[in-house]
């Protein structure tokens, strides 16, 4: 039985974009046993998913700053040892950093599949790899993941996002729906890995004012526990009625944005889940541009900035997104929705 392994550790986007390629490989060969190394925080996004026969979770979280406890070692070492009992025909990085390219040698496995050096984050990380795969002519990050299938002779076509779908998390959305009467609403998530991907605190209050006089549904506010106090500021700024905090699992979003009228934020993982589910979106870029990383469905709207590329995470200096209007958000937002109805 063939069998392949494939990196793809973090984030919820970049798990995300990777779904395609990893379905691509599935339904290219039916027969063959597919291993997903994840980090262990976004294992939940593979949950039920008909390709991936086997989902290694890791911590890798807690090998930053020093030794880490006994138990992840130890879990760690397990792991390793479970790949190197698999005969896997190849081990594909779809990570391309060296992280995950030092875990593919450590595997064990011969053939080493990843991005050439032009095409990765840490180009270095690529004398790791025993292939490397040209990415030219590919613009969306998924194309780029959907190259390295392809060299292993997978057929690509309509791209699949198997994401999870559960009776609980449908329940649970359903019920809290109806608790807030919200037969009718749009989905709003002001947070963002680093500040350079995010608009300002005050933009989004503003524009929940906007809505709230052009929007007959509910406007429900989005994020992870960390943003929950900067949730709070913008409702408390907006002071709308009809803006509300809704707290959710990752499984539990995917199931609101299944949901939802319209999607608008940053570039962060619940825009891409929703892009994936389908929602209508409306996306606000800055450092990232949205041909490589923004929705893909030619009816949304991006809204970006062109901010330089080294306006990142590491830039102490980063400011919020600059150059977006409320007023054009507001523009998308209606041009999204009529396109919907059209």
């Amino acid at each position: 039985m063939r069998s392949f392994l494939v990196i793809r550790l973090s984030s919820i986007g970049d798990i995300v974009h990777a779904l395609p390629a990893v379905a691509a490989l599935g339904q290219s060969f039916p027969n063959a046993e597919i291993h997903w190394l994840i980090e262990n925080r976004y294992a939940s996004l593979l949950a039920g998913n008909p390709y991936v026969h086997r989902v290694i979770s890791l911590d890798t979280l807690s090998w930053r700053g020093g030794l880490p406890p006994a138990s992840v070692v130890e879990e760690t070492v397990k792991a390793f040892m479970g790949m190197r009992r698999v005969a896997y025909e190849a081990v594909v990085d779809f990570q391309g950093l060296w992280k995950s390219a030092v875990i593919a040698l450590l595997s064990g496995v011969k053939n080493r599949v990843g991005l050439a050096e032009h095409w990765l984050v840490e180009p270095s990380a690529a004398v790791l790899y025993t292939e490397r795969v040209s990415a030219a002519g590919r613009q969306h990050v998924v194309e780029e993941s959907l190259a390295l299938v392809e060299y292993l002779g997978a057929h690509t076509g309509l791209w699949q996002f198997p994401l999870p779908h559960t009776p609980e998390a449908d329940q649970y959305v359903d019920g809290q729906l109806a608790r807030l009467e919200a037969r009718d609403f749009m989905l709003i998530n002001p947070g963002g890995g680093w500040k350079a991907k995010r608009w300002a605190p005050e933009n989004y209050a503003l524009l929940l004012r906007h809505l709230e006089a052009r929007f007959s549904g509910k406007i429900l506010l989005t994020g992870s526990p960390e943003e929950i106090e900067l949730i709070a500021g913008i409702l408390d700024s907006a002071g709308t009625k009809r803006a509300v905090y809704f707290p959710s699992s990752v499984v539990q979003f995917i199931a609101l944005a299944r949901r939802a009228k319209l999607f608008l934020g940053g570039d962060t993982g619940p825009l891409h889940l929703a892009a994936a589910v389908g929602t209508p979106v409306v996306a606000i870029h800055g450092p990232t541009d949205p041909a490589r990383n923004g929705p893909f469905n030619k009816a949304d709207i991006a809204l970006y900035n062109h901010a330089p590329v080294n306006h990142t995470r590491r830039n102490s200096n980063a400011t919020y997104i600059e150059g977006i209007s409320v007023e054009s958000a507001q523009a998308a937002i209606e041009a999204r929705l009529a396109r919907v109805n059209a």
